[in-house]
């Protein structure tokens, strides 16, 4: 342990520009063994690891999970160094993650060691718990996924048992944030352990792995092929943490894995998300009880997360024409589109037209699309629908010109961040914007290159790279979708 203690005159901060970055750099064999640094005036009190800049050094309120919540020394004190927690915060709730000159040193949070150890005291009988471990409702930007690591490692060290995680999610690309953050902290060393298919999963889990990674639909049931759902494995001693577990529990695949195809498993139920009163039963059935909950308006009251603004993005066009939209409705729903069909759409709309497609409005709506689409709360693939294919052309232009603007921004949050593991996801989230591909994705037609060039675009560019990349396949059924939503 390492304290720094200042007059209760002197603001905190001065302990760690005047002291301990001090110390760090003129005997720093004296942090070589430290556990976390305790920052202190006797007023105002904080906690931090030594790779934390300032303003991740963060506030200890709580001893138990229901207490108010105060900032003071003497709750600090009792809540990370009485001999129990600092040992147990010293031996299971520290991670590194990164790597060469990059690697940050992360503590737990007060709310993450308070519901891990909530949960590890639930699963002291895992055997009488038939399988319920319960529910971890911690709201969204608490780090679930740090949670999870911690709770991971700390059953994996106290239960015994070689037990054998088994995450899922609902999403491939929740599924690879996921595996980023255990992997990122060192929990994963396997490249192999994303199930690829059923038979995949099967053979992951008929063998020793400490984690696998798996999406709920590998648990889907062909009714072409199968008349009943196939045993996947009959271990006990696997646990399943199911992600975002107030979205997929209920369905048809999470019951095919629970009743069926792992029917000896333990499952615990991750979620930021409160689960609605119609749903509660159905969750307690699933996974039992809440086992802890640190709900949305404790986590802005303890600065965890930002509050929730709404804002209307609705207002587009700017003008007095409120039936615009059922008329168009009405169009398209009477007409099957053919050429003739589409001649007269085209007059119908040809006032209407310029407005839809003007400069400025799409300029708006292509900012509010890469914004949207990077801070909708996951990261994978999506979808815009154009009115025509030069507004496709063009809308690729304007995306294009805000996705820097974005990445910008991006890289000032991270900058600014008020806490570590918030600047550590962000730096993922970056990682995946700057791999984002763009594409514009249109049907051919006879003088096509000639009919954009007229309209002063290019097809030329987006038209090779869909013949290169086959695009029209790739999102075949997104379009099949999106034609049978339209009608």
């Amino acid at each position: 342990m390492f304290f720094e203690l200042k007059a209760h005159h002197t603001d905190l901060r001065h302990a760690f520009d005047n002291n301990l970055s001090d110390y760090k750099d003129t005997i720093p064999e004296v942090l070589h063994c430290n556990a976390f640094v305790v920052l202190s005036n006797g007023i105002d009190s904080k906690v931090g690891t030594l790779t934390s800049p300032y303003k991740f050094f963060m506030d200890w309120k709580r001893i138990e999970e229901d207490d108010e919540g105060v900032v003071s020394l003497d709750t600090l004190l009792r809540g990370t160094c009485a001999p129990h927690r600092l040992l147990d915060l010293f031996e299971n709730f520290l991670l590194f993650d990164g790597e060469g000159s990059e690697v940050t040193k992360i503590m737990a949070k007060n709310h993450q060691f308070i519901g891990v150890n909530k949960v590890m005291d639930q699963s002291a009988n895992i055997e009488v718990l038939k399988g319920k471990l319960g529910v971890f409702w911690h709201t969204q930007g608490s780090g679930k996924s740090y949670s999870m690591v911690f709770l991971c490692q700390k059953m994996l060290r106290k239960l015994g048992g070689s037990y054998t995680f088994l995450l899922v999610v609902d999403r491939t690309e929740l599924e690879g944030q996921l595996y980023d953050t255990f992997s990122g902290v060192g929990a994963v060393t396997e490249d192999n352990v994303r199930a690829k298919s059923r038979e995949h999963l099967r053979q992951l889990l008929a063998e020793n792995h400490r984690y696998v990674f798996t999406l709920i639909h590998k648990f889907s049931i062909d009714p072409k092929k199968e008349t009943d759902y196939p045993l996947i494995a009959d271990r006990p001693n696997i646990i399943v943490i199911s992600d975002e577990a107030h979205r997929t529990q209920g369905g048809a695949f999470a019951r095919n894995m629970r009743f069926k195809g792992i029917p000896n498993a333990s499952y615990l139920g991750f979620t930021g998300t409160p689960i609605f009163k119609d749903e509660q039963e159905l969750t307690r059935n699933i996974f039992g009880e809440y086992v802890s909950v640190y709900d949305f308006k404790r986590a802005i009251d303890d600065g965890a997360t930002l509050p929730v603004r709404y804002l209307n993005r609705g207002e587009k066009l700017a003008i007095e024409n409120p039936d615009l939209d059922q008329r168009m409705a009405d169009i398209i729903n009477d007409t099957e589109l053919d050429d003739d069909q589409r001649r007269k759409l085209e007059r119908a709309f040809k006032r209407d037209y310029p407005i839809l497609t003007a400069e400025h409005r799409l300029d708006a709506i292509a900012k509010d699309l890469v914004w949207h689409f990077n801070e909708r709360g996951y990261q994978g693939k999506a979808m815009f629908v154009a009115l025509d294919k030069p507004t496709a052309v063009r809308m690729y232009g304007l995306v294009m010109k805000y996705w820097p603007e974005y990445v910008a921004e991006l890289k000032q949050r991270i900058a600014k961040a008020e806490d570590q593991q918030e600047a550590l996801k962000l730096k993922h989230h970056l990682k995946r914007v700057e791999e984002t591909e763009v594409c514009v994705v249109v049907s051919s037609e006879q003088n096509e290159v000639q009919k954009f060039a007229n309209l002063g675009l290019d097809i030329e560019l987006h038209r090779k790279k869909m013949v290169d990349r086959d695009l029209e396949t790739e999102f075949k059924d997104d379009l099949a979708l999106i034609y049978r939503t339209l009608g």
